[in-house]
């Protein structure tokens, strides 16, 4: 699917009698019609932004970038991680830094305490899945490092956020400690810009410790909150399900905006027991966004992971009751700046575009 679009549908499958694990894709039904000669998915637009699209994005103009901030700290461990991310991964964010603008990354941590079924940055072997879609960044960097990153981009990019929590890295609240020292060192620099944490959410004193620091906004991942069947795809370590909830209400009473990173999947988001669930957890923890993330994964190895699915009311349904009992509820897909945490307008705002 492209950025910016919640798939509805599922594809219609058919496995061999011996086969692997599918690489960690969304995949999306696909239709053609001959009438209009073009193919279409089932989808539904989410987000507005359209600074996601790859026209956007040209090596030939991220390599500049690129040679001029190697060039200006030769020593920075995570630029030249963030080089590589860029120009061989072709990250967007990474691309962003080094075109100086929008959304930046700040991969800061090589552990994690879960052990999500489709991880993009790491596959035990054990796990017997499919091949993870990039290398995990195996190194902590150090403060002076994350503030040389983060400060020009702050003081100068349009749009400018910064983001802590990526696809090639662990959770970053793994290293809350020397992240908090660097949100605070980025602001005796700056006051510009936008400081968000994509995260498990796991730990809810480090979470506290984070918003004390300066954060702005967090972005809680989960694909349930159902425990069960949260447990099932992230298999926790050393935290439960509660811990992520209680860090929600920390973030809350700290001022933070706070999105869900939910990752949702046809047949399993979509059945009514979850849809009632979410309406309660977002009534009762205030949560300002739900982020549409459709989910990476094999959909046969999810579904023989998850409980039985039953009673579905479908994707575009749910999002309609929803947003009919919780107005204030904002949908997305991608981070925002501060400044347009909540735009004009956002409780009508739905639906989006041409679905």
């Amino acid at each position: 699917m492209t950025p910016a679009y919640m798939r509805t549908w599922l594809p219609a499958v058919e496995y061999p009698a011996e086969r692997q694990t599918l690489p960690l894709w969304a995949y999306t039904a696909l239709a053609w019609c001959a009438e209009d000669e073009r193919f279409y998915v089932p989808a539904l637009q989410v987000d507005r932004s359209a600074q996601w699209q790859p026209e956007h994005f040209d090596d030939r103009e991220v390599a500049p970038g690129v040679d001029e901030l190697l060039e200006r700290y030769p020593d920075n461990r995570l630029l030249l991680q963030l080089s590589r991310c860029a120009l061989d991964y072709h990250c967007f964010a990474a691309k962003n830094l080094f075109l100086k603008r929008w959304e930046a990354p700040l991969p800061t941590s090589p552990t994690c305490n879960s052990n999500c079924l489709g991880c993009l940055s790491y596959q035990a072997a054990e796990n017997e899945c499919c091949p993870s879609s990039q290398e995990r960044i195996d190194f902590v960097p150090s403060i002076e490092e994350l503030v040389q990153t983060a400060v020009p981009h702050l003081q100068h990019a349009e749009n400018a956020i910064v983001s802590f929590g990526q696809g090639c890295e662990g959770d970053p609240i793994m290293q809350a400690d020397v992240i908090c020292a660097a949100i605070k060192a980025m602001r005796r620099e700056t006051t510009r810009g936008t400081i968000n944490f994509n995260s498990n959410a796991s730990l809810p004193h480090k979470v506290e410790a984070l918003a004390a620091a300066g954060l702005d906004s967090i972005r809680v991942s989960l694909n349930s909150v159902r425990e069960p069947v949260y447990n099932a795809y992230y298999r926790p370590h050393a935290y439960r399900f509660a811990d992520v909830l209680e860090s929600v209400r920390i973030a809350k009473e700290h001022g933070l905006f706070v999105m869900f990173n939910y990752l949702v999947f046809p047949g399993i988001t979509d059945q009514r027991e979850e849809m009632e669930k979410l309406i309660e957890v977002i009534e009762e923890y205030d949560v300002d966004m739900l982020q549409l993330r459709n989910l990476a994964i094999d959909p046969l190895m999810y579904l023989q992971a998850m409980p039985p699915a039953r009673d579905c009311v479908g994707m575009e349904q749910m999002l309609n009751e929803i947003k009919k009992r919780v107005p204030r509820i904002q949908y997305g897909y991608f981070n925002r700046t501060k400044e347009s945490f909540y735009p004009p307008g956002f409780e009508q705002d739905w639906p989006l575009g041409d679905n």
